[in-house]
């Protein structure tokens, strides 16, 4: 059974930043994938940032409103996926969760199987 445990979220001023840390244990051959979602109150969870974990190169995915902004790197030496998050905005406020899957290492929610407890980002203006 994969376990994920999130860490590092927390509130900062508009235009701050902060680094999310994902550390995975029971990760096995076919979980290929690892990533960042994030759901805002009322909101549907959307896809922030993906990476293939799975050896070998992969592009990571991006939202189009995080890239240039944000950036997904691992160190699967320590089973752990990072997130920076630079010039944060208001509307990047949202509970950030970690996930784990297969074999798609898109931004959709229903491509992955494994899912950690969320870590909150509040961005105030």
């Amino acid at each position: 059974q994969v376990q994920l445990v999130e860490s590092g979220g927390g509130s900062v001023q508009d235009g701050g930043s902060l680094r999310l840390s994902c550390t995975a244990s029971g990760i096995t051959s076919v979980t290929n994938c690892m990533g960042w979602f994030r759901q805002a109150p009322g909101k549907q969870r959307e896809g922030v940032a993906t990476i293939y974990i799975g050896g070998g190169s992969g592009n990571p995915y991006y939202r189009d409103s995080v890239k240039g902004r944000f950036t997904i790197s691992q160190d699967m030496a320590k089973n752990t996926v990072y997130l920076q998050m630079n010039s944060l905005e208001p509307e990047d406020t949202a509970m950030y969760s970690c996930a784990a899957g297969g074999s798609f290492c898109g931004l959709a929610p229903w491509a992955y199987n494994y899912w950690g407890q969320g870590t909150q980002v509040t961005v105030s203006s």
